[in-house]
């Protein structure tokens, strides 16, 4: 059996075990979907949002890429922001990185990982030299390492707060809640890193005056 076969194969057999469970498991599913909660998360295949929160589908709605980053040219990342805070409606934003991320491994070196690999990577270089002083203070590389994931998931997260459609979500609807995590391979805890409730402060340049 080839490695996509027996994908199918457990896709079966998963389908078959919730119907046997619950009959109209799928069919709720067909006809509703109301998430709490927006998930930014790492590409990482061990960091899958459901399987490490404990929730269902229907539960979590999820946006993945390398190192979890809020980029504002971003496109994609965008227009699932914009759905999932104007239309689903989610109290919730969560950025949850994880200890050990190749894509923050990989943004420390000097390496040339070529064309588009070096332009994502970037983002996250910025974040090293915004945080330089700390981090070349730590000597330990691993150590150095997890700090900036965390500082990574900090920044990202004011990232989103710098978006008109978090700043208007806050101004008329008083949410959704800002939250920065890690995700930790190691021992399979998520720790928070930094929160924003909404209607937080930014650097004034950043703050819509007119939504």
């Amino acid at each position: 059996m080839k490695a996509y076969e027996k994908l199918l194969q457990d896709n079966k057999a998963w389908a078959n075990e919730m119907t046997e469970h619950d009959p109209e498991y799928f069919n709720r599913l067909a006809h509703i979907q109301k998430p709490q909660f927006l998930w930014i998360g790492c590409s990482d295949s061990r960091v899958p949002a459901d399987r490490i929160t404990g929730t269902q589908p229907g539960e979590i709605f999820v946006h993945r890429n390398i190192a979890n980053l809020v980029i504002h040219t971003d496109v994609n990342l965008l227009s699932v922001l914009d759905y999932a805070v104007n239309h689903i409606k989610v109290n919730h934003v969560i950025v949850c990185g994880h200890y050990g991320c190749g894509g923050v491994k990989a943004a420390m070196t000097n390496h040339d990982y070529k064309y588009v690999l070096n332009m994502w990577l970037r983002n996250i270089k910025d974040v090293y030299s915004l945080y330089k002083d700390e981090l070349n203070a730590i000597e330990d590389e691993e150590q150095k390492t997890d700090r900036l994931v965390e500082l990574n998931v900090k920044e990202q997260v004011m990232r989103l707060a710098k978006t008109s459609i978090i700043q208007r979500a806050w101004k008329n609807e008083n949410r959704p809640m800002l939250h920065g995590w890690v995700y930790g391979l190691k021992d399979g805890l998520i720790k928070t890193i930094f929160n924003m409730l909404p209607g937080s402060h930014l650097d004034s340049i950043y703050e819509y005056d007119d939504l």
